[in-house]
């Protein structure tokens, strides 16, 4: 995607959204997910990625793209990028996810707005409500005794 001045803001946006996926996902062992990209097992890896997605998003917003790529030398550590595509109300957003032994990254591609606002500001604002409004919300149980 071409960066804009607003690139940066959106990506931030999204990682905080999608960052407990991202920690699912790496409690999968590195050698499977590279395992499952080498092999082309991409129906198995949309399943991971669905369901490290179902306990925080709504059904069907957080899925596998076109697939991904992995790095393994003898030097480093692995490194897995899987193509994801986040689909909140109003808004799809097709973003590369990185995932490493201590850290993941998120790096937007395309982002296609149903309907765009002239002012970006106000697309930026409609992202972060669309990605809360997708998240499943937690309350705290309510005393069932006083």
């Amino acid at each position: 995607m071409k960066k804009n001045p607003f690139s940066e803001q959106r990506e931030q946006i999204l990682a905080e959204a999608i960052r407990p996926v991202a920690s699912e996902l790496r409690l999968v062992d590195a050698a499977d997910l590279i395992a499952l990209l080498r092999f082309e097992h991409y129906g198995s890896l949309a399943d991971l990625v669905s369901s490290a997605a179902e306990l925080y998003f709504h059904p069907g917003t957080v899925a596998l793209g076109v697939g991904g790529n992995y790095t393994l030398e003898w030097d480093s550590e692995p490194e897995v990028e899987l193509d994801l595509e986040i689909k909140p109300h109003g808004v799809t957003i097709y973003a590369k996810l990185a995932l490493s032994k201590n850290h993941a990254g998120v790096e937007i591609n395309h982002i296609d707005f149903k309907n765009p606002a002239d002012n970006p500001e106000d697309n930026t604002a409609f992202l972060r409500h669309a990605l809360a409004s997708a998240r499943f919300t937690t309350h705290p149980p309510a005393a069932l005794a006083s």
